[in-house]
């Protein structure tokens, strides 16, 4: 999953960044978004979702690590530096890893959520790029990624919501964001997915000393999935 690094500094009251986030509250997001993964799965594909709780909590994690991604794309010279393409290959060849594990368990259509993030990652890649054209693209690739990825176009909503307000904390665009993630609520049937901005509003009120795990997010995925997937095809 998209890794952390310096701290970004957001516009704010005076003396107060508004929602800054370090790197290691950062990092502790991404380890409670893996655990909440992990149960969630484990509950859909080995309790066949007896568990209301699991899945409640299951619903905050693509808001969780949607978010990290759009923190870190929308940091100062992230686009210079190459980031956004550096994500994108990651995703795109951890996503091909869990494939084949996620057909067998889900099936071919839609792709697994790391193929969500890159499709989020390149509609912002392109909105960042600027021009006409690169907006056309954007466009094109949120509608026609939006309907091959996981959790549909609700997730890359929720996803660019986060970017817009990361770029610039206003109220209009916290607003625009929380109703990206409310729309998760189409797929989920419930809401749970909003718990999800009190826990990030959480990590920007402390500083939690973690250091990064550079791999671990985007090596689990597959590595789970597959355990999962060859567990139920030997019972």
């Amino acid at each position: 999953m998209p890794q952390a690094s310096s701290t970004n500094a957001l516009p704010g009251t005076p003396g107060r960044p508004a929602w800054t986030v370090s790197d290691g509250s950062l990092e502790a997001l991404k380890w409670v978004a893996l655990v909440l993964m992990t149960g969630d799965h484990v509950n859909k594909y080995l309790l066949h979702e007896s568990s209301t709780t699991l899945y409640a909590f299951g619903r905050m994690v693509m808001p969780v690590f949607g978010f990290v991604l759009m923190f870190n794309l929308a940091r100062p010279g992230a686009l210079a530096g190459g980031l956004h393409r550096r994500i994108m290959k990651r995703l795109a060849i951890f996503g091909a890893l869990a494939t084949p594990a996620f057909a067998w368990l889900v099936g071919w259509w839609p792709l697994n959520i790391l193929c969500t993030l890159f499709v989020a990652t390149l509609v912002v890649y392109l909105l960042e790029r600027r021009g006409k054209g690169h907006r056309l693209l954007a466009v094109a690739t949120f509608i026609i990624g939006g309907a091959l990825v996981e959790f549909w176009w609700p997730a890359l909503l929720c996803c660019l919501g986060a970017w817009a307000f990361v770029r610039q904390p206003t109220a209009g665009r916290f607003a625009l964001w929380a109703l990206g993630t409310a729309s998760l609520a189409i797929i989920n049937g419930n809401f749970a997915a909003l718990v999800a901005l009190a826990l990030i509003w959480g990590a920007t009120q402390v500083d939690i000393p973690l250091r990064r795990s550079r791999w671990v997010f985007y090596a689990f995925y597959p590595a789970h999935l597959t355990a999962l997937a060859l567990f139920l095809a030997t019972r």
